[in-house]
């Protein structure tokens, strides 16, 4: 069950001013007064309050991360020299409840699972899928098909979905897939550059965002483009290198623009019109790689996100 007082802990923080049209202080802007709190993962990995307040954070780069209902963090960390990637998740006083150590290059995504397994991706020689209870035990394994010695681009996010087949986007071979449980590809598509994110919607559409390709793509169930979102078709904002989505209850959208160096928009929310009705930006933050929005002007968010 969903616990809202874990995500209440996040209120705290400093008063931010709505910003002046055209201009990008660092922080949260809005005309809408929308203010959110916020997990960003990449090459720094923080959580930032509503208010703006810097909460928590954590030394090592990671490629995803999850706020879970009851507080904890769950985070994908990415290989050093010495070490392959590995899935940790910790309490917010970094003391570590369950940790996964990959045996080939690197874990490209990790999330949580109904059962109380976890659910890895882990790229290399033969990429795979693996179910892992929280003991440590591989539960099931499941490959990847995938032609590309990119190791480090071969999987990139991994969802499992309602009928228990997995969502898989494949950042080299420019593909989004769905594999069942045995590893059959059941669907795919190809996609306009590389994808990093793919939400498959109620309606049975699915929503990716595309890196290279500098754009948003919604498929059909055929597999066959309904739309395409680029920076001409949205009002006053741009997309670049988009690397992460979540679909707010409220039906506006949030994107991670990953080449967003310096002052450009981090995050960008976009309403049913693809109007921006919030920006983050900070010039001494890198780009966000993901993020999950976690409360809106203090009031959490339902689990899970739909990101």
């Amino acid at each position: 069950m969903f616990r809202q007082s874990t995500f209440l802990r996040i209120l705290s923080g400093i008063a931010l001013t709505i910003a002046i049209p055209g201009a990008l202080p660092a922080g949260q802007q809005s005309t809408k007064g929308i203010r959110h709190a916020f997990l960003a993962s990449g090459t720094k990995t923080y959580i930032i309050s509503h208010k703006g307040k810097e909460l928590w954070n954590y030394p090592r780069p990671t490629r995803e991360g999850w706020m879970l209902p009851n507080g904890n963090v769950l985070l994908v960390l990415e290989r050093t020299r010495n070490l392959s990637g590995s899935v940790v998740e910790m309490n917010r006083n970094k003391q570590i409840i369950f940790q996964f150590r990959g045996t080939q290059h690197s874990i490209g995504s990790a999330c949580n699972l109904d059962n109380g397994n976890y659910l890895v991706a882990e790229c290399g020689k033969q990429p795979r899928l693996m179910e892992v209870s929280p003991n440590g035990r591989v539960a099931r394994t499941v490959p990847v098909r995938s032609q590309s010695k990119q190791y480090g681009d071969q999987i990139r996010m991994v969802r499992q979905l309602k009928n228990g087949n997995y969502l898989v986007t494949q950042l080299a071979d420019q593909v989004v897939r769905e594999y069942n449980r045995t590893g059959k590809v059941v669907w795919e598509v190809k996609t306009k550059g590389s994808p990093h994110t793919a939400i498959r919607l109620k309606n049975g559409q699915t929503l990716v965002a595309c890196t290279t390709g500098n754009c948003i793509m919604k498929f059909d169930r055929a597999g066959k483009v309904a739309c395409t979102l680029e920076t001409k078709d949205i009002n006053n904002g741009s997309l670049n290198n988009v690397s992460s989505v979540q679909l707010l209850p409220n039906g506006h959208t949030v994107v991670a623009n990953h080449n967003a160096n310096g002052g450009a928009c981090k995050l960008v929310e976009l309403d049913a019109a693809k109007r921006v009705v919030w920006t983050f930006t900070d010039a001494h933050r890198p780009s966000i790689s993901r993020f999950q929005i976690l409360n809106t002007n203090g009031r959490p968010l339902p689990w899970p996100p739909l990101r």
